[in-house]
């Protein structure tokens, strides 16, 4: 029972993944309980088992797993996070419970899919199924057809895709399996009862027996629609509703989820396309035009087999059609006219929509063939058209159907009819619209008259189903002439009908899908309701009740009936009424008389032809009164009207009596029902009155009230013949002024163009001026309504005539038409078909478009041209061109029937000849104008090809083909663009420039449309690889376009559609999808609505303010064009729209002039430091892109609005260029003045810049570029620095631009780049410049090579960064490159380098190919020639950069002067790099020569000195650059003057001079104490720990070994060093700050101090080491465990690999790695186990066990193995995750040291001691060692015979043979050189002898411990050039090499110089563990001579070979020199001063 009670301590989750099935067991059970208790489907606990759940299914235990699945099936059902697992869980079950033998489980598996997809995941669960089906175990197979069976009946066929299924059904069919076979025939009876007959197609194939069964069981099934019995979580609470609503009574299933469900699945959709165009008789072309008529049958047959097909794949069928249409039109064979009618039926039926494209081409041929009488041809011509319109719309054959209405053959006619009645069954209410209906109804009502019977009643069918589709309501105003006869009989015809939606609702969906579904979105309410009740509805029973419903109607015309002010039955008779009095009689003389003076009194019809004109006026008053006081129904206008036109009628002489006349004419007109034949008997007199002084306006009233009850279109026609048929030009200008005034006041609709047109072309010409000037205004008020097409028919004037018309339509532009204010009430109520405008501005635009005269050209485009246009030779083709263009611009306006033109341009737009091409579209732009929105029926056939084109490879064919597209568009409004698969087609093609192009156009036009066509679904897939496309372009676009799809298609569906997509992509996608879900605009407002068909009418003015802020507000980016130019192709369209683009801005703009005076930055408060720390705290997105996206640009806009003035900002993020160069114009005119504002805003002024750089725009670059200039200018003088985080988010973008192809440019950036040094260290500005030389532009890297040549000629090597080894590595590798100037670029850097730095460089860069350094060298020779020149020219352009670096490079203010020379001490002590000693070599060696040989004339010399040499000799030491790169790498998230203070005294705490520094450290500690202020430091700790420790290191090594400092300073020192750290470790926020590298550095300094004998030796020196002890615990436990955990691990690697290191050193560091042991309970959790994990790896790797064990002491293994026993013990199994860092696991025995432990701990019960384990354990070690003792000491000798290991292996075999003094050594050196052998020996001894005498060294020479090994007479040292006693004569580089080992013994140097990062570069990378140290450093300084002394190598290598004694002797006499030397220069630096 001991394993039992092992495992039941555990928690259920490791339960269930215990290797015991028992406890697996109990861990699934005790987990169900769990599952059931836990009541909040979002609680964590569930996560906790997110992995193990597909561990529960796949459980290798039957039993166990059956638990398992239970307990699965709990957790699917009630966790929230359950949808993750849906992939892995249900592929388990398939492979893993499927395969069970016992029924419960397959049961369970199959409960747990069915979960799983009510949980929403049902695509992956039926993925994972068909997946199953292709497994070999037919069990398997089994299992999952019954689940997607069982799936299929509970959720439908909704939730479950078929397509998918069916596919498979077939190859299920032939399995050899029976039980296969038999679950395959349940499946597919089951989706027969979801889709019918759909399903028969897809398996007409199987074996014949198989479907006859299928059918026997099909015919059994029910015939009702199928339900779905179980539902998706977020159906359930609807569906609870539901049944809520039916419990209580309410039928609530009509309109709920089923409604659409019969028609989802199509047959069509399930089957495979086929493509046939290859498979056509390769002579089928010849063939059909051959002689013989049987072989034009032969041809035919081949095209009917193939078109049998049904499905065939989209393609290009132009031809085939073409030649169909042939035969159909024109063969005399009408056995082959039926033939060539089937093949189109073929096509037609297998294309569905792809075929609409060729529609309008066979259509009319068709309807004109009807005229052959044979049965058979009729049948199949009728077959062909009916399948052509279901592949197209009715809207778009019309025009085609009309034309052949009027045919004088009554067969077409009647045919025509018919086809007509067919096809408005296919339609619903919103198909058939107003516009639509009332052409065709005007065709048929002609047809009803008919002679021929068969005519009529064919016309009577048609209007019949009109009736029956759109109701009663909207034909009505139609059939107003129609008898009661002929009424009833369309109405009977209408009863008899029955749509197709009722009778057959599965072929509807079959054939019509497309149709219904717009419609039904359009309406909604009771029609839209009813619409779904019909499709699903599969008997006709309902459809008895729909005329009522519909008479009720769809809302949007109930709506629009509304305005009429009456119900609907009162305008209903009140239309009879006006219909009977619009035909009203003209009546006799007589009969008016009798009737008048029924209604007028007896005198005053006597007194109306009086000779006295005061009776007359009497008179008049009397009839005013009689008229004032009668009923309209009594009036008889007539008769009262031709009493007042009775003699003198309007011949009438007093103007008083004529004024009563007139206004009682305006009297009659307004109250009675006044009929145009009344109006005929007035209008003349009106019109000769019109231009009357006296009597005008009277005139003009009567005519106005005269319009309002005749309606305008009628009046004004009659008025303005009447006006032009009389010569007095007053009367016609008053007329024109009138008619001018009346189209405001009535509107434009119903008006005649062309009527008014020829009247006014005569006024333009008439002599009088007035009637010229009334002309030009009428036109001027026509333009506002019909816009620029208007100025076509005056295009022939003459000049000035014409500019004074182009003046009057400028007035106009940008002003709207005003609202219709009379004639509104009339309308509705008159009953002509104007009345039910009112809401529909786009149907009045319609018809003032169709009022233009239209001219056919058909008859111009004959085949000649058409060939021309194919012509092979390119100046052919162009003049065809020239021809259409002429033909079109004679034509102005044309009709829709062109001919063959349409195929003829399609082949030029992808002509070879680009200019052809543009000609083309440029042809096609001015179709789309002449055209009109007829232009529709070619969007398919042409406009498509047109959207090909934008993926040109030219910009300006892409351009051209753009604006074509926005022309046609302007026409067609978009729904005819997305309506198929063209254009997703389209955007499928991986063409990035059509992606982008058309992505783009998507965008800009997607937000205007109010609805959009279901088939833009069909583009989704493709945008969504668009998003992940290659090109950053196409990605943009795609993010751009990605709300607007949104938009139409909602979150839902977009969400769905990315199922299809890889999972990487898919979670890429969806965060997109989120973001955009945010940015979603809304759907324009209903004014919107004219957007679709945005031409003429009220309403674009209306709509483009309300959808410029849309666009605004989605994303200032979308639109990058100007505006403009979207209203530049508006073709017919008004050029109202395009003036209110303009205009509307302007006048806003000047609203806010008057705001533009105030500051344009305001200065926030810390606003700047906010952002900074916004940035850092990841608040907001890290400016770094390679191409700005919205988010971006959003986010900086944002930032902005707070401190940069509101128009300013508006002109920055205007989508037009020419406002960015406004902004930029006004942002250099303030630079000046606003300085403090602009350094505030710096940091976004550069993110907006940024911006810039990626505009195409020359213009704006150049000013921005000019902007640059002065803004670094001034921030120099105003000696400001930048950021780290303004250096990083601006200075990569403008290196960019370095690359730029023009040279002023790139000329530019340069000049900017160098003002930058002056506000940015060089040292910083070179790794971004050095980034920029991997960029692929090769004009970028020449020109990064040649700054960063220029930076290190001005700087020195300082700059190089991270070290100038690693710098000169990257730049030798380009010598290779393969662009010239690149290569020359490298070379000329490398050469500068050369310049500064000599020989040293071919060590710096490292091994180059021979022909790189031959041509190296090549350079170097030719540049050596001119020598003398070189160092001139340096010295002279050295100064001005130097001295500026000197005051502004460092990140402090200039401060006095007397702080220069502590600054010039701290940089000495702190200086980073060797290289600053050698800076300008030559000369300082000279110097150094001078001073060395002749003490005494120091003196006497030195005026010479200061002013020749001094400069250089100080200048490496000058520059505080390394000093600022190794200090701070983070300082950018303080406000540079808080930051640059606190640098500066950081700085001086490594002061050399110690009064300084404690001032410096005193400074700090008040800032410390206070906690306010404490948080300054943050971000500066690094910093200040160096400088500490730096300050330490020269205590050690210099201030305590200078007798002359009092010792009392020096504990001065040490006391405030230590009381710093400690205030600074007790504030824990600080204290974490510390980074592993510096923590190393600061314990290695630390324990140094305490192990310091000097110390004790002084008074107050324990009290030092107590402080020293109490810090060490501080820094223990403060700050951050892991960092402190690493740098004590890699302390302890360094200290135990230093030889030189004393034992006390390691064994301090392990009693600090105890305490952290002893600390880790509690810290544990705050650690990265990762990375201390690599760091045992890492030191198990350096020292492998036998290692370990050689050591002295035990200690070290037993540190190791307690700190992992304890993190074992706390972490248990776990601890073998993490891991994770370790790239080579086998590379030590860290893991499997691990396993063994968890394995001791697991297996034993606590008898044994870790001790003995550890014992017996180095016992066997012991014993493998010994067996392995040969190869160890083969590694040995193998290191000594190394160059870089020789020290570590000598030293190793002294320890060897320490350990084993027995161990013989012979064999290995018997086979090597008797030098090889001496070497040995003598190393040996060196080792011996510095062993014994190691505790006197320190004290001798005062070097300390760490340093000790440069005195090492290993022969690495030996060898030196240092210990050079022949006496030889030595070279100037030997004495440099020396005072670089000085400096580094002073510990002035730290840093190792190529192998590894420098301090700084470590410390911005904190995680990296690799630590660098001291002890690195010593290494680095032997390889350092080695390779000196390889190249310096003056005499043999016996002399060379000295002992150690002499070697040190040197040494220290060596460090006397240079103290010497040290104290000359101090004298000299203070004489200077």
């Amino acid at each position: 029972m001991g394993d039992d009670s092992e495992w039941m301590k555990l928690p259920v989750d490791q339960k269930c993944e215990h290797k015991l099935w028992k406890a697996r067991l109990s861990g699934y059970e005790e987990a169900l309980k769990i599952f059931q208790k836990i009541k909040d489907e979002k609680s964590p606990e569930w996560s906790k088992f997110l992995g193990l759940i597909k561990k529960f299914v796949t459980d290798s235990n039957a039993v166990v797993q059956l638990k398992g699945l239970e307990a699965a099936l709990v957790y699917v059902e009630n966790a929230h996070v359950a949808g993750k697992t849906t992939g892995e869980v249900v592929s388990g079950v398939v492979s893993k419970v499927f395969n069970q033998p016992k029924a419960k489980a397959k049961e369970l598996g199959i409960e747990i899919c069915l979960m799983y997809i009510e949980i929403e995941k049902g695509e992956a669960v039926q993925e994972e199924l068909l997946k199953g089906l292709d497994n070999k175990n037919p069990k398997i197979v089994v299992a999952c057809i019954e689940t997607l069976r069982k799936a299929l009946s509970e959720f439908g066929s909704k939730i479950i895709l078929l397509k998918p299924i069916i596919k498979v059904l077939p190859k299920l069919f032939e399995s050899r399996e029976k039980a296969v076979r038999d679950e395959a025939k349940l499946i597919a009876v089951e989706i027969y009862r979801w889709i019918r007959d759909a399903l028969r197609p897809p398996l007409q194939n199987i074996n014949s027996v198989q479907l006859k069964e299928l059918e026997e069981e099909w015919v059994k099934l029910p015939t009702g629609t199928p339900k779905p019995s179980r539902f998706l979580r977020s159906q359930q609470e609807l569906e609870a509703k539901l049944e809520q609503q039916q419990s209580a009574g309410g039928d609530a299933e009509g309109g709920g989820d089923d409604g659409d469900e019969v028609p989802q699945i199509d047959a069509y959709e399930l089957l495979e396309a086929v493509e046939i165009l290859s498979k056509l008789p390769k002579d089928f072309y010849d063939k059909i035009e051959a002689k013989k008529w049987q072989e034009r049958k032969e041809a035919l047959e081949a095209v009917e087999v193939l078109v049998k097909n049904p499905k065939l794949e989209a393609g290009d069928y132009a031809d085939l059609v073409k030649a169909l249409k042939k035969v159909v039109g024109k063969d005399t064979n009408v056995m082959l006219v039926a033939l060539a009618a089937k093949c189109l039926t073929g096509l037609a039926v297998g294309l569905r929509k792809k075929f609409g494209q060729y529609a309008g081409h066979v259509v009319p041929t068709i309807l004109e063939k009807f005229k052959e009488k044979k049965p058979q041809v009729v049948q199949a011509l009728q077959e062909a058209i009916d399948a052509i319109f279901l592949t197209t719309t009715l809207q778009n054959i019309s025009e085609d159907v009309l034309a052949v209405m009027d045919n004088k053959n009554p067969t077409i006619k009647q045919q025509t009819s018919l086809f007509i009645a067919r096809s408005f069954r296919h339609c619903t209410a919103s198909t058939l619209p107003k516009s639509l209906l009332k052409p065709f109804c005007a065709a048929l009502l002609k047809h009803i008259n008919d002679s021929a019977p068969e005519v009529r009643d064919a016309a009577f069918e048609a209007l019949g189903t009109a009736l029956k589709v759109v109701g009663e309501k909207a034909v009505n105003p139609f059939l107003a002439d129609v008898d009661k006869l002929k009424l009833d009989k369309i109405k009977e015809c209408s009863e008899k009908v029955e749509l197709v939606h009722g009778k057959k609702a599965g072929l509807a969906a079959d054939k019509k899908e497309f149709k219904p579904v717009p419609g039904r979105t359009a309406t909604s309410g009771a029609a839209g309701d009813k619409d779904t009740k019909d499709i699903s509805a599969p008997k006709p029973g309902p459809l008895k009740k729909a005329p009522a419903t519909k008479a009720g109607g769809p809302p949007k015309k109930g709506k629009t009936a509304a305005p009429g002010g009456a119900g609907s039955a009162g305008t209903k008779n009140k239309k009879g009424l006006e219909t009977k009095e619009i035909v009203e009689p003209e009546l006799s003389i007589e009969v008016c008389e009798e009737k008048a003076s029924a209604v007028l009194p007896a005198t005053c019809i006597q007194l109306l032809d009086s000779s006295n004109w005061k009776e007359r006026l009497a008179c008049m008053e009397e009839f005013q009164k009689a008229v004032e006081l009668m009923d309209r129904t009594e009036m008889p206008c007539q008769a009262l009207v031709r009493m007042l036109a009775k003699k003198p009628g309007w011949k009438e002489t007093n103007f008083q009596v004529m004024q009563m006349k007139l206004h009682i004419v305006a009297l009659i007109a307004q109250k009675g029902n006044f009929s145009k034949t009344s109006a005929q008997i007035v209008l003349d007199g009106l019109v000769d009155k019109i231009g009357d002084v006296k009597c005008g306006n009277n005139a003009k009233e009567a005519m106005t009230a005269i319009a309002e009850a005749c309606v305008l279109p009628w009046t004004a026609e009659q008025v303005m013949s009447m006006a032009f048929s009389q010569k007095n030009p007053k009367n016609q200008s008053e007329t024109l002024n009138w008619l001018s005034n009346a189209i405001k006041e009535f509107g434009f609709s119903g008006l005649n163009v062309k009527a008014f047109i020829s009247n006014v072309k005569t006024a333009l010409a008439a002599t009088n001026p007035a009637v010229r000037t009334s002309a030009i205004t009428l036109l001027g008020v026509m333009y506002l309504y019909v816009g620029p097409s208007l100025r076509m028919f005056f295009e022939d004037e003459k000049p000035a005539l014409l500019s004074q018309i182009d003046a009057e339509f400028e007035k106009m532009q940008g002003q709207s038409p005003p609202a219709p204010t009379r004639g509104i009430s009339k309308h509705s109520i008159s009953g002509t078909d104007e009345g039910e405008d009112g809401d529909e501005p786009d149907e009045v635009g319609t018809d003032v478009v169709d009022l233009l005269p239209r001219t056919e050209i058909s008859d111009k485009i004959t085949s000649e041209l058409v060939s021309k246009i194919g012509d092979k030779n390119w100046k052919i083709r162009k003049e065809g061109l020239d021809e259409v263009a002429a033909i079109i611009n004679e034509a102005k306006f044309i009709q829709p029937n062109i001919g063959e033109l349409p195929t003829a341009l399609k082949g030029r737009l992808n002509d070879s000849n680009k200019i052809l091409v543009q000609q083309t579209l440029n042809i096609l732009q001015q179709l789309a104008g002449a055209m009109g929105p007829n232009i529709k029926q070619h969007v398919k056939n042409l406009g498509i090809p047109i959207i090909t084109v934008l993926g040109d490879s030219k910009n300006n064919v892409r351009a051209a083909a753009l604006a074509t597209v926005n022309a046609w568009a302007e026409q067609t409004g978009m729904k005819e663009w997305l309506e198929g698969e063209d254009l997703s087609e389209e955007l499928k093609k991986e063409n990035p420039f059509l992606r982008q192009e058309l992505l783009g156009w998507l965008a800009e036009k997607l937000p205007t449309l109010r609805s959009t066509p279901t088939d833009l679904i069909l583009c989704v897939p493709h945008l969504y690889s668009c998003l992940e496309d290659r090109n950053g372009d196409v990605r943009k676009k795609a993010q751009d376009a990605l709300p607007f799809f949104m938009m139409h298609l909602g979150y839902e569906k977009m969400a769905k559609a990315t199922g299809k997509l890889k999972p990487t992509s898919k979670d890429q996608v969806l965060a997109m999808l989120e973001k955009a879900k945010a940015n979603m605009p809304a759907k324009p407002a209903a004014s919107a609505k004219a957007t679709s068909k945005p031409v003429g009418g009220s309403a674009p003015a209306k709509f483009q303010p309300a959808s410029a802020p849309v666009e605004d507000s989605v994303s200032s980016t979308v639109e990058t064009k100007p505006d403009p130019k979207k209203a530049k192709a508006l073709g017919v369209s008004s050029k109202a729209k395009s003036a209110q683009g303009k205009k509307v801005p302007s006048k806003t703009s000047l609203k806010e002039d008057e705001d533009k005076s105030g500051p344009i930055f305001i200065v926030v408060p810390n606003g700047k430091e906010q952002r900074m720390k916004d940035e850092k705290g990841l608040k907001v997105l890290k400016w770094n892109f390679t191409t700005p996206r919205d988010e971006y640009i959003e986010q900086l806009k944002t930032q902005m609005s707070s401190c940069v003035a509101k128009w300013l900002q508006d002109e920055m993020f205007h989508s037009d260029f020419q406002h960015h160069n406004k902004a930029l114009a006004v942002m250099v005119d303030h630079l000046e003045s606003e300085k403090e504002g602009v350094i505030g805003c710096l940091d976004l002024i550069l993110k907006w810049l940024t911006l810039r750089f990626f505009d195409t725009n020359t213009s704006v670059l150049m000013k921005a570029l000019e902007y640059l200039k002065l803004l670094f200018t001034l921030l120099s003088e105003e000696e400001y620095h930048l950021t780290e985080n303004e250096a990083s988010s601006f200075i990569p973008y403008l290196i960019l631009k370095v690359g730029e192809p023009k040279d002023v440019i790139r000329k530019d950036v340069r000049a900017i780049l160098n003002r930058m040094c002056l506000v940015y260290p060089a040292s910083k500005m070179f790794p971004f410049i050095m980034e920029g030389t991997k960029s692929k532009n090769s004009k970028q890297r020449a020109e990064c090579l040649e700054e960063l040549g220029c930076l290190v000629e001005s700087y020195g090597m300082n700059v190089c960064q991270p070290t100038p080894g690693k710098a000169l590595k990257e730049i030798a590798i380009h010598i290779g490159d393969r662009d010239n100037a690149v290569r020359n670029a490298a070379l000329n850097t490398i050469v500068t380098v050369y310049n500064v730095h000599g020989d040293q460089v071919f060590k710096l860069i490292g091994t180059l190919s021979e022909k790189d350094m031959s041509m190296l060298e090549e350079r170097i020779k030719r540049s050596a020639k001119r020598p003398s020149a070189a160092p001139v020219k340096q010295v002279e352009e050295k100064p001005p950069r130097t001295q500026s670096v000197n005051s502004n490079a460092s990140m402090l203010r200039k401060g006095p002067a007397e702080d220069m020379s502590s600054k010039l001490n701290q940089a000495r002590s702190m200086s980073g790099h060797p290289e600053a000693a050698q800076m300008v070599r030559r000369e300082f060696q000279l110097d150094l020569d001078e001073i060395e040989n002749d003490n005494g004339t120091v003196r006497c010399e030195m005026p010479e000195l200061v002013q020749h040499k001094l400069d250089d000799i100080f200048e490496p030491v000058l520059i505080p650059e390394p000093k600022i790169r190794a200090v701070s790498p983070h300082f950018d998230d303080m406000h540079s003057n808080t930051a640059s203070t606190i640098n500066f005294i950081i700085s001086q705490v490594a002061s050399g001079d110690i009064n300084t520094s404690i001032q410096a450290l005193t400074q700090i500690d008040e800032v410390l104490r206070q906690e306010d202020k404490a948080e300054a430091m943050s971000g500066h700790i690094d910093q200040f720990l160096i400088a500490t420790f730096m300050q330490l290191r020269l205590i050690y090594n210099t201030h305590m070994a200078d007798e002359k400092l009092e010792k009392d300073e020096i504990i001065k020192l040490y006391s405030c060093i230590i009381g710093n750290m400690i205030s600074l470790f007790q504030i824990e926020s600080l204290a974490r700050e510390a980074s592993t590298g510096v923590l190393k550095d600061l314990m290695h300094g630390l324990i140094t101090l305490m192990l310091d004998s000097r110390i004790e030796d002084l008074e107050e020196g324990q009290q030092v080491i107590r402080s020293v002890n109490l810090l060490v615990v501080k820094v223990l436990e403060k700050s951050d465990q892991t960092n402190i955990l690493s740098a004590l691990l890699v302390l302890l690697q360094d200290s135990l690999l230093a030889t030189a290191s004393s034992p006390k050193f390691s064994e301090l560091v392990m009693k600090c790695l105890w305490r952290m042991v002893r600390l880790l309970p509690d810290t544990i959790n705050s650690i990265n186990l990762d990375r201390i994990l690599l760091d045992i790896h890492i030191f198990m790797k350096v020292f492998p066990k036998e290692k370990l064990k050689q050591c002295k002491s035990e200690f070290p293994i037993r540190t190791l193995k307690t700190l992992l026993h304890t993190l074992c013990k706390l972490k248990g199994p776990k601890i073998l995750d993490h891991l994770t860092m370790i790239d080579n696991k086998n590379e030590s025995e860290l893991e499997a040291h691990l396993c063994r432990m968890m394995k001791h701990s697991m297996d034993q019960t606590g008898s044994k001691s870790d001790k003995e384990t550890e014992k017996g354990a180095s016992r066997i070690d012991e014993k493998s060692s010994k067996a392995k003792v040969n190869d160890f000491l083969a590694e040995i000798f193998k290191k000594i015979g190394s160059k870089e290991n020789t020290k570590e292996g000598l030293a190793e075999l002294y320890e060897y043979k320490k350990k084993y003094s027995d161990a013989d050594i012979e064999p290995f050196l018997k086979n090597s050189s008797q030098f090889f052998q001496s070497y040995v020996e003598r190393g040996l001894r060196v080792i011996e002898m510095e062993r014994e005498g190691k505790g006197r060294i320190p004290g001798s020479t005062g070097i300390s411990p760490q340093t000790e090994v440069t005195c090492m007479p290993a022969p690495t040292s030996t060898m030196s050039s240092i210990g050079n006693t022949n006496g030889e004569e030595v070279g100037p580089s030997v004495y440099l090499e020396r005072l670089k080992i000085l400096r580094q013994r002073c510990g002035l140097d730290n840093t190792k110089q190529d192998e590894r990062p420098p301090l700084t570069s470590l410390l911005s990378k904190p995680a990296v563990p690799p630590v660098a140290s001291s002890t690195d450093m010593l290494h680095s300084k032997l390889s350092q001579l080695r390779e000196s002394r390889e190249q310096h190598q003056h005499s043999d290598l016996d002399s060379n070979q000295t002992h150690s004694s002499g070697t040190m002797t040197t040494s220290s006499s060596s460090t006397a020199n240079i103290d010497d030397l040290k104290k000359r220069l101090e004298r000299i630096k203070s004489s200077r001063k």
